[in-house]
C-alpha cells in the first residue's frame, strides 16, 4: 500500500514538472525565434539602409557607364574630321594684329572640287578655329582667277550646304552663310537665278529679325545687281516687300 502511493506520488510530480518546463520552454522558443528573424531581415532604419550609392570617379572611364549621347563622347564633325587629317590645304596663322591663312600652295592651283563644298559646310561650324577657317577660305578661294568657270558646275551640291547654314538656328552661323551667299552671287552672277528660290525662305523667315534686316537686304540688293532682272522676278515672288535697287 505504501509502495503504490509512493508511486503514485513520484508520477505526479513528474507531471507537473513536464508541465512547467513546457510553459517556461514555449516563451523562451517563441522570443528566440523574433530575435532570428530581426537578425536575419535587416531594419529599414539601420544606418546601412539609408546610404545612398553614388557614381565612383572611375565610372567616367567605364564605357559601360559613358553616356553615348554626352558632348564628351560626340564625334567630331566632317568638317573638323577633314580639317584634323590635313584635307583642308591651309592653316591658321595666329597674327599679332588679326588672324589669317597660310596655304599650302597657292589657292589657284587648288582643284574647287570639293575644296569649295568642304569649306562652305565648315560654315555650320561654331567653334574655333573652323569658324574662321571655313569662311576665310570659302572668301579667298572665290577670288582666285577662273573662279566662276570652278564654281558654276559645282552649284547643284553648293546650294544644299549654304541652305543648311541660312535655315540655322545658330545667328553667327546664319551671318556667314548669308556672307557666303553674297561672295558667290559676285562669282557666278546670273548662274545663281536658278537655284534662288531655294535659298530665299530662310532669308524671309529672318527678315523678321530686326537685327537682320540690313545685312539681308543688302544681300538682296548685292543678288539683284549680279543676277540681273530675272534675280529681280525671283526676290520679288519670294520676299513681296523687297525695294529694288533699280526703283
Amino acid at each position: 500500500m505504501q509502495k503504490s502511493e509512493r508511486h503514485g506520488d513520484i508520477q505526479l510530480r513528474n507531471r507537473v514538472t513536464g508541465n512547467c518546463q513546457r510553459t517556461e520552454s514555449s516563451p523562451q522558443i517563441k522570443h528566440r525565434t523574433a530575435v532570428q528573424r530581426s537578425k536575419s531581415s535587416p531594419s529599414t532604419s539601420s544606418p546601412e539602409s539609408a546610404i545612398k550609392v553614388h557614381p565612383r570617379p572611375s565610372d567616367k572611364l567605364n564605357p559601360k557607364t559613358i553616356n553615348p549621347f554626352g558632348e564628351q563622347s560626340r564625334a567630331p564633325s566632317a568638317f573638323a574630321a577633314v580639317y584634323s587629317k590635313g584635307g583642308i590645304p591651309c592653316r591658321l596663322d595666329h597674327g599679332s594684329v588679326r588672324h589669317r591663312l597660310r596655304w599650302e600652295c597657292a589657292p589657284g592651283k587648288l582643284p574647287f572640287d570639293p575644296l569649295l563644298i568642304t569649306l562652305a559646310e565648315g560654315l555650320r561650324e561654331t567653334k574655333h578655329p573652323y569658324t574662321f577657317v571655313s569662311k576665310e577660305g570659302f572668301r579667298e578661294l572665290l577670288l582666285v582667277e577662273g573662279a566662276r568657270e570652278k564654281a558654276v558646275p559645282l552649284l547643284p551640291r553648293l546650294i544644299p550646304v549654304l541652305k543648311a547654314a541660312l535655315a540655322h538656328s545658330d545667328d553667327d552661323v546664319f551671318e556667314r552663310g548669308l556672307n557666303a551667299l553674297g561672295q558667290l552671287s559676285v562669282v557666278v552672277g546670273p548662274s545663281l537665278n536658278d537655284h534662288l528660290k531655294h535659298l530665299l525662305t530662310s532669308l524671309s523667315k529672318r527678315l523678321r529679325d530686326k537685327k537682320f534686316k540690313e545685312p539681308i537686304t543688302s544681300a538682296l540688293q548685292k543678288l539683284e545687281q549680279h543676277g540681273g532682272a530675272g534675280s529681280l522676278v525671283i526676290i520679288k515672288a519670294k520676299i513681296p516687300t523687297y525695294c529694288s535697287i533699280c526703283s
